[in-house]
């Protein structure tokens, strides 16, 4: 097994995920954060480099054992093939498929086809609210909301990539959380929630639009 620690592998990497994609997308993600300042503080394990036939992303320093309070590791043989595998406590390895970029489906982006250019339906959030972000003082209250949530190593969990990725928040006129989009060491989102009092309003497909034109901006993939 080697560890990429090489900038030029890394990007080189990060290209032959690009052209695999959707399949690379469970792995993808945190490969991509790494090349963006790795503030997940990841690595990336692979079997033999350059022809790698499985690769890992994982805590850097990553015992083989033990609770990492956010993430346990995985990995995938398949002779031939470029299989990569991710593990995740709170969901299946599915449910990683749905990648932040994917957020921008829909009516609210498109894709001029062969072109690489992308253009994004100009939605705005309701009068009265206004685009924000969270602040650690939020972290009882995503904790109370998240289905996976309500106890300290889930509040661990959420405080850590509120700390460390990118979120979007809607917010009141008096600046309370309305809606919110949170991301992870993937590049996935976490958790997206509207308080139920503010519902049917079309928060959280502003608050996902804004997530998304803003992890398209920093290289992440968007499918439309």
């Amino acid at each position: 097994m080697k560890i990429l620690t090489c900038p030029a592998q890394l990007q080189h990497l990060e290209g032959i995920l690009r052209k695999s994609l959707p399949l690379t997308l469970p792995v993808f993600g945190a490969v991509l954060n790494i090349n963006r300042g790795n503030p997940g503080q990841f690595e990336v394990v692979v079997d033999k480099w350059p022809e790698f036939g499985a690769l890992l992303a994982r805590p850097s320093g990553e015992v083989a054992s033990g609770d990492m309070g956010h993430c346990r590791r995985g990995v995938t043989w398949l002779p031939g093939k470029c299989q990569v595998c991710s593990e995740h406590p709170w969901a299946s390895p599915g449910m990683l498929w749905a990648a932040l970029g994917a957020w921008g489906s829909g009516e609210s982006c498109w894709r001029q086809g062969g072109t690489g250019r992308y253009w994004w339906r100009e939605l705005r959030p309701a009068p009265g609210v206004r685009v924000g972000s969270l602040s650690p003082s939020h972290v009882d209250l995503l904790n109370g909301t998240w289905p996976y949530g309500g106890n300290a190593r889930s509040r661990r969990y959420l405080a850590e990539i509120l700390r460390r990725f990118p979120q979007v928040c809607l917010q009141d006129s008096s600046g309370q959380p309305v809606a919110w989009v949170l991301t992870d060491h993937f590049g996935t989102g976490a958790h997206s929630y509207t308080l139920p009092e503010h519902r049917r309003h079309g928060h959280m497909q502003v608050a996902l639009t804004v997530a998304a034109q803003r992890a398209h901006a920093r290289g992440f993939p968007t499918f439309g």
